[in-house]
C-alpha cells in the first residue's frame, strides 16, 4: 500500500511540475525548426504560423532552417534537443518518408518525437503535357497499357514524394512506365511541358502555374475526394479507388516535453489555424488547415510512415 502511496505521489507531484512550467510556458523565444531552404513551401508554412503563435504565446517563435538528407538532420536535432518545448520541428510528409527510406537514421519519428498539432494537407496534382491523347486518368492508364515502358514520368527525384505518389498509381492501376529522376520537380516540369517527358506528379505550390498557363493539363488530385484548392481537376480515387497521396505540415516536440507545454502549443496553433487570414495565406500556397488532437495527429503520423513504408519496399529503394 504504502508503495502505491508513493508512485500515485511521485506521479501527482510530475503533474504538479508539468502544470506550473506550462504555467510559465514561454519565457523566451521559442524555435521551430524547418527541414529545408529558406524561401520553399515548408518554410513559408512555417513562418506565416510562426506570426500567429507569436501573438498567442507572447515570446518570439523564430524559425530555423535546417535543410539535408531528405529532412533529416533538422528532425534529428529536435530529437536530441532538450525536451522543454523551446525547440519544435515543422514535421513533414518526407519524415513519414524517410524511416523507411534512410538506412542509418540515428533518430526514429514514432519514438524520438511527440506529435502536437497537424497544421495543414498538400495535395498534388497529376499532369501530362496538354498534346497527349489522354485527357482524363482513365484514359492515361489505358495509354500506359497500350504502350508498356514507353511513356516516360518525370520527378524531382529517386525516393522524393513525386516519385513515391507516382510508384502508388503504378501500382494501383499495374501499370508499366519508364521513371527519369531530376534534382528537383520544377526541372521535370518544365520537360513535361516541353514535350520531353509525358506525365509528372507534382504537389501545388510547384505546379500550379503550369497549368494556370496552360502548359500542363492537370489530369487529377491525389486527394479522397475533389479538392477546393484544385477544383478542376477529378479525384484520381474516383478512377482508382482508395488512391490518396498527400503531403501534410505538422507541429512535433522532443518526446519527454511535459503534457501540459504540449497542451499549450496545441491549443495555440488550433487557435491560430482558426483566423481566416492565415487560412487563405495556406491556400495560397496550395495547402488546405488540419485540425484534431495531439493524439489523432500521432495516430496520423503513424499510419503515414506504414503506408510510405511499403510503397519504398515495393519498389526497393534505399538512401545512405
Amino acid at each position: 500500500m504504502k508503495q502505491l502511496f508513493n508512485i500515485a505521489f511521485a506521479a501527482a507531484i510530475a503533474s504538479a511540475i508539468s502544470f506550473a512550467h506550462a504555467q510559465n510556458y514561454p519565457q523566451r523565444a521559442v524555435r521551430i525548426v524547418v527541414a529545408s531552404t529558406p524561401g520553399s513551401s515548408p518554410d513559408v508554412v512555417a513562418r506565416l504560423l510562426a506570426q500567429k503563435l507569436t501573438e498567442r504565446l507572447g515570446q518570439q517563435v523564430v524559425v530555423e532552417n535546417r535543410a539535408g538528407v531528405g529532412g533529416n538532420l533538422g528532425a534529428e536535432a529536435v530529437a536530441r534537443a532538450t525536451p522543454d518545448g523551446y525547440t519544435l520541428l515543422l514535421a513533414m510528409s518526407s519524415h513519414a518518408i524517410g524511416m523507411t527510406l534512410y538506412r542509418n537514421l540515428s533518430y526514429d519519428l514514432a519514438r524520438d518525437l511527440a506529435p502536437i498539432a497537424a497544421i495543414a494537407s498538400t495535395p498534388s496534382l497529376l499532369v501530362t503535357h496538354p498534346q497527349l491523347p489522354a485527357k482524363s486518368v482513365s484514359a492515361l492508364i489505358a495509354l500506359i497499357k497500350a504502350r508498356p515502358n514507353e511513356l516516360l514520368l518525370g520527378s524531382g527525384g529517386a525516393g522524393t514524394p513525386p516519385h513515391l505518389c507516382a510508384e502508388m498509381f503504378r501500382a494501383a492501376a499495374k501499370l508499366q512506365f519508364t521513371h527519369v529522376p531530376y534534382k528537383g520537380i520544377t526541372p521535370a516540369l518544365s520537360d513535361v511541358a516541353a514535350g520531353q517527358l509525358h506525365f509528372a506528379f507534382s504537389s501545388l505550390p510547384a505546379v500550379m502555374s503550369f497549368v494556370r498557363s496552360q502548359r500542363l493539363r492537370a489530369l487529377g488530385v491525389t486527394t479522397l475526394t475533389r479538392s477546393k484548392l484544385a477544383p478542376e481537376a477529378p479525384a484520381i480515387a474516383e478512377t482508382l479507388p482508395g488512391f490518396e497521396a498527400l503531403g501534410w505540415y505538422g507541429i512535433a516536440a522532443p518526446t519527454g516535453t511535459p503534457p501540459a507545454v504540449i497542451e499549450r502549443v496545441h491549443a495555440a496553433v488550433q487557435a491560430s489555424m482558426t483566423q481566416a487570414d492565415l487560412v487563405e495565406q495556406l491556400r495560397n500556397q496550395g495547402a488546405e488547415p488540419m485540425n484534431g488532437t495531439s493524439a489523432q495527429f500521432g495516430a496520423f503520423m503513424n499510419s503515414e510512415i506504414r503506408k510510405w513504408g511499403e510503397v519504398v519496399r515495393a519498389v526497393d529503394l534505399r538512401a545512405e
